[in-house]
């Protein structure tokens, strides 16, 4: 993996120390410059838990991912550089499902002057800063309020707080686990129709005070508390909107 390349994709140019704050800024120029997307799969294209080939998605041809490639690829940048990182697995919560299986998800732990972050640059709209696993004490975050705290003797959970309420985002144990282990769950989410990535084709970025998302036909351009939206009635206005705001270019 080229790491020059990877850091100019995410517009990084500060020195490359072992400390929090370059944590916390590798994890937010990363959030700002690569979407979270889905549209592989809806352009029947494969995902492989490949670095060569993640690298070339997301670095040289200027795409994003879900959660294995982006959090894979966040990974491998951050153990590069040095930092004491580890991939584990989280089940994602679900209002009418409950928990995902073991796999679901694939985040990043990362053990730094004797204390435990979680970064992740693969889950959507999340926290700009890695959060420290500190059980039961909010962490203010400029994407909202997060606390930890304990599921079962076996999961630490992360919830956001929503209008006073902890809401749930993933339950996770800190075991680390390997790329390979999440293969059978990165194909379920591209060929199960159970899967939400196979229902609807997504592309989402943060940006510095909001969020810009197209979801099927829909562009939805969050700044601020303010919202608009613009329904993409062609094929043709979906890619100009794709190249306008991510400048992505995708083709069946």
């Amino acid at each position: 993996m080229d790491r020059e390349k990877y850091l100019n994709r995410i517009n990084f140019s500060g020195e490359l120390k072992l400390t929090l704050e370059v944590l916390k800024l590798l994890q937010k120029a990363h959030l700002l410059t690569v979407p979270f997307e889905n549209l592989d799969i809806h352009y029947n294209r494969p995902i492989e838990l490949n670095v060569e080939k993640i690298f070339e998605k997301i670095v040289l041809n200027n795409r994003g991912g879900f959660c294995y490639e982006l959090n894979g690829l966040f990974y491998k940048l951050l153990t590069s550089i040095g930092f004491n990182a580890k991939m584990i697995s989280a089940r994602v919560f679900d209002k009418e499902k409950g928990y995902g299986q073991e796999f679901d998800h694939l985040t990043i732990i990362v053990d730094l002057d004797g204390a435990e972050y979680l970064a992740d640059v693969g889950f959507g709209e999340f926290a700009f800063a890695p959060l420290k696993l500190d059980l039961d004490t909010v962490q203010n975050d400029q994407r909202g309020d997060f606390v930890f705290d304990k599921y079962d003797e076996a999961y630490f959970r992360v919830n956001k707080i929503v209008d006073g309420q902890s809401t749930p985002e993933y339950i996770f144990k800190k075991k680390e686990r390997q790329f390979a282990d999440y293969t059978g769950m990165c194909v379920y989410h591209q060929t199960n129709p159970n899967s939400h990535f196979t229902q609807k084709r997504l592309i989402s970025q943060a940006t510095p005070k909001g969020r810009v998302t197209i979801t099927d036909n829909l562009l939805k351009i969050k700044h601020e508390d303010s919202t608009t939206e613009l329904v993409l009635k062609e094929e043709t206005d979906f890619k100009r909107e794709l190249w306008k705001h991510f400048k992505t270019k995708i083709e069946p």
